[in-house]
């Protein structure tokens, strides 16, 4: 990798960072794109190639992540919604529906014994959706680490 690419990719994850804090914020393409430091266009098809997924998926799935916490926990599937930063239960509903492959109200009525036995860290893992195959980069690990 050149010294161009990995200041992209170190632009490209203070932004993701940004998705991952201010998720329930009003957030679109281009002011992620400016915490990147990259124009709009450039940004998506970076964040795209980099993470396999479009910043405003990424976003919708920690979304999404979220609400299912939140959920689990009794919230109401509206109060959830407005609380992770959807504006339309309608599109919340079908992205959740389309993420978890149930609705959210099914989510909430089930049990969850066996995630509230979980550490918090391990039960963030587990739960955690995916819609897409994982990242096509590997984030540096540990020095030695293959």
């Amino acid at each position: 990798m050149n010294p161009e690419d990995l200041a992209d990719l170190a632009h490209l994850r203070r932004a993701r960072d940004l998705i991952d804090r201010e998720y329930a914020q009003p957030l679109d393409v281009p002011t992620m794109a400016r915490h990147a430091l990259m124009s709009p266009a450039h940004f998506s098809r970076r964040f795209r190639a980099a993470y396999g997924e479009t910043p405003y998926s990424y976003l919708m799935t920690r979304r999404i992540e979220r609400a299912m916490a939140l959920l689990r926990g009794g919230m109401s599937v509206t109060d959830a919604c407005m609380a992770v930063g959807c504006t339309s239960l309608g599109s919340f509903s079908s992205r959740f529906t389309e993420v978890v492959r149930e609705t959210p109200s099914a989510y909430r009525g089930r049990e969850h014994h066996a995630v509230a036995a979980m550490p918090a860290c391990v039960a963030k893992v587990h739960t955690r959706p995916t819609r897409n195959p994982p990242s096509r980069i590997r984030e540096a690990g540990p020095a030695g680490a293959a």
